[in-house]
């Protein structure tokens, strides 16, 4: 499961001017193992804020990405994500097999608008990541492709909120064979009797769902989102190493705005 270590928001203002804020807090998440998995944690994190506009580096709730063209309604770009380390051995379903290492994914990011480029109180997308996976180790193993086309509703101030922003996103999710075997193939030498060998395949990997709420309020900023995924119908899901089809993750952070310039 990707996740990030820190919000930046970034936005190109009429006179070219910059503006950057940074601050600090602390990010409390819970996530699964692996998706599909029924076991998991919560890990608490310092959270870095950044706050910058310029006409390059992007990074929202679309992830970290760097602008390679842009138009009114088009936007082309680079975006990054990842996923934390997980030792097998804590893991029912893994025990006995190798611990899945952290990852790194980077790939060119589409963004088409589908409402008013005016219309800044509420903004429709489609964003059309595909990102290819790096396993950090001391050899660094290729982790497979992930592609997952979203629709994006944010709203802005609802609820009549000063300084708030709603999100939500929903979309497909489609892994090759490479990420799939990682996660979810069993070789025969770790097979056991409630552990049948089994060979991944590329294909539809599931849905997801997520609904983010963040608010800046004078120096603070807070943010919540929670995401739910359904893997009825996915490639992997016979794979002894699914426990569950469907499941919940969330995370709050808190930052404070301690300087600006």
């Amino acid at each position: 499961m990707a996740f990030g270590a820190c919000i930046v928001y970034a936005q190109s203002t009429p006179d070219a001017a910059l503006k950057s804020e940074l601050g600090g807090g602390v990010v409390v998440i819970h996530f699964p193992a692996y998706r599909g998995s029924d076991q998991g944690g919560v890990i608490i994190l310092p959270f870095p804020y950044l706050e910058y506009r310029g006409d390059f580096l992007k990074a929202d709730r679309e992830g970290v990405r760097g602008s390679l063209f842009s138009s009114d309604r088009t936007e082309l770009s680079v975006s990054v994500s990842g996923s934390p380390p997980n030792k097998s051995d804590g893991i029912d379903r893994r025990r006995g097999m190798p611990d899945l290492k952290p990852s790194f994914e980077i790939g060119p990011q589409l963004n088409i608008l589908l409402t008013s480029p005016e219309n800044k109180a509420v903004t429709l997308k489609i964003r059309l990541p595909l990102r290819q996976g790096i396993s950090l180790e001391s050899h660094p193993q290729n982790a497979g492709l992930t592609f997952s086309p979203v629709l994006n509703l944010d709203i802005v101030n609802p609820w009549s909120l000063s300084g708030a922003n709603l999100g939500f996103v929903m979309g497909p999710i489609f892994t090759d064979k490479k990420q799939n075997d990682y996660f979810y193939t069993v070789d025969a030498l770790y097979a056991t009797s409630t552990r049948l060998v089994y060979q991944a395949r590329g294909g539809y990997a599931g849905t997801q769902f997520l609904v983010s709420l963040g608010r800046k309020m004078g120096d603070v900023w807070m943010g919540s989102y929670i995401r739910y995924d359904d893997l009825y119908g996915s490639v992997f899901e016979n794979s002894p190493l699914v426990a569950t089809k469907k499941y919940l993750t969330a995370g709050f952070a808190i930052s404070y705005i301690f300087a600006k310039f």
